[in-house]
């Protein structure tokens, strides 16, 4: 399986350069960290069929948040939960996953 993981970094210091840089460079770090070490084990999953994907951002209080982008089986899913919920990253809620949540 390949694993992706794609900083979004659309911090809005335009008036701290250095702030942005920094807070910059951690999100960067935390992909990198997530991708290389903590989702290391899907790498050797014997899965051509899929491919994972994640976002991270940061939200308004500049906690990272993460979002699966891709389509992976619920295994993958709950596990990629499960390390990001233990970094304490949050799960980006979108307008589809609200609704999701009042089909239940």
């Amino acid at each position: 399986m390949k694993v992706s993981v794609v900083a979004i970094l659309e911090t809005a210091f335009s008036r701290e350069p250095a702030l942005a840089k920094i807070m910059d460079n951690r999100l960067l770090r935390a992909a990198k960290e997530l991708q290389d070490y903590h989702l290391i084990g899907l790498l050797s999953k014997r899965s051509n069929l899929h491919s994972l994907t994640i976002q991270l951002s940061y939200n308004q209080k500049y906690k990272i948040r993460y979002q699966i982008m891709s389509d992976v089986p619920p295994d993958v899913d709950m596990l990629v939960k499960e390390r990001c919920g233990r970094l304490g990253y949050i799960l980006y809620k979108s307008i589809a996953t609200e609704q999701e949540k009042a089909l239940w």
